[in-house]
């Protein structure tokens, strides 16, 4: 297949687009960064540079600001939002002006679209309750849809935290480690739906193969955690000398309604349609993923592989 990947040289992108080629599969990788080289890969900058005789087969739709990049302010919410509507509606465009209309659409998404719920327990099919996150997640989807009408299977990849090394999520949850001290967001209780990357690319390739499946897809981990229950497992991986939760009213005052949002509260999401179609995880519980990203520097959580 020849596959469209926007934000292909992200923390997800890179790795899913490594996969594919390695799969034999042509690659076009659209990227705000300076195009590179690599076999069965093309760089391109801007969509306008695809001719409509081109024949896309499939388009993974990763592009979007860090929602954990920095606190967010009001020009902030709307770099968030603009990034991900923007690319979305510029695909849908290519969509339209292309000979051949490509067959699937994955576009991502968050399991913060379903807003808070405390305990309860998320499949695809739950509701949601307003919050900036929600909000964001649901124009985002909203417009990704809209590609179905033109023919397009389309489906929602809501994914959770991403935890690998090298990068994303867990380098930053890891930072107190480094003077010794293992901690968590408030009283973490808060649960944290949380998937390993390498599934998240398995996940990806799988919905690509897989035309019976549309609509929401939770990409996360059979078994969430908890904020708290993160944290004493990544304590195994080092020796702090102290185990703390950060204080709530601390958490609000650095990073405001980011960190109630994203840190203070959390969801309990299941990946219900990903399981029920047949996807084995090769990382179900937490501790299985942990082993893997740090196999080779067990004695520090902050210098994985």
């Amino acid at each position: 297949m020849q596959l469209l990947v926007s934000g292909g040289t992200g923390f997800i992108g890179s790795a899913l687009v490594q996969a594919l080629t390695h799969q034999g599969h042509e690659v076009i990788v659209l990227t705000r960064q300076a195009p590179g080289s690599c076999d069965g890969v093309r760089f391109i900058q801007s969509l306008d540079a695809i001719e409509a005789n081109e024949p896309i087969d499939a388009i993974v739709n990763l592009a979007g600001a860090s929602l954990a990049a920095k606190r967010w302010s009001g020009a902030y919410k709307r770099e968030l939002l603009s990034s991900r509507i923007d690319t979305t509606r510029d695909i849908l465009a290519l969509i339209r002006r292309l000979q051949r209309t490509p067959q699937t659409l994955l576009s991502a998404s968050a399991i913060g679209y379903y807003g808070h719920h405390g305990d309860a327990k998320l499949a695809e099919d739950a509701g949601s309750n307003p919050c900036f996150s929600q909000q964001l997640c649901q124009a985002w989807e909203a417009q990704a849809m809209e590609a179905s009408a033109g023919g397009t299977r389309v489906c929602l990849t809501r994914f959770g935290v991403v935890l690998d090394a090298g990068g994303g999520a867990l380098t930053e949850m890891t930072r107190s480690f480094r003077l010794g001290v293992g901690s968590w967001a408030g009283s973490g209780s808060q649960w944290m739906s949380w998937v390993q990357r390498a599934d998240v690319v398995r996940a990806l390739q799988f919905l690509l193969e897989r035309d019976d499946i549309a609509g929401p897809v939770n990409v996360t981990a059979p078994v969430p955690v908890t904020a708290r229950g993160l944290g004493e497992a990544l304590c195994e991986y080092s020796a702090p000398v102290l185990r703390v939760g950060v204080p709530a009213p601390v958490m609000r005052l650095m990073l405001g309604e980011m960190a109630e949002e994203l840190l203070l509260h959390g969801q309990r999401v299941v990946p219900a349609v990903l399981e029920e179609a047949g996807f084995r995880f090769l990382y179900p519980q937490i501790e299985e993923a942990l082993a893997a990203i740090y196999a080779d520097e067990p004695s520090s959580p902050t210098s994985p592989r």
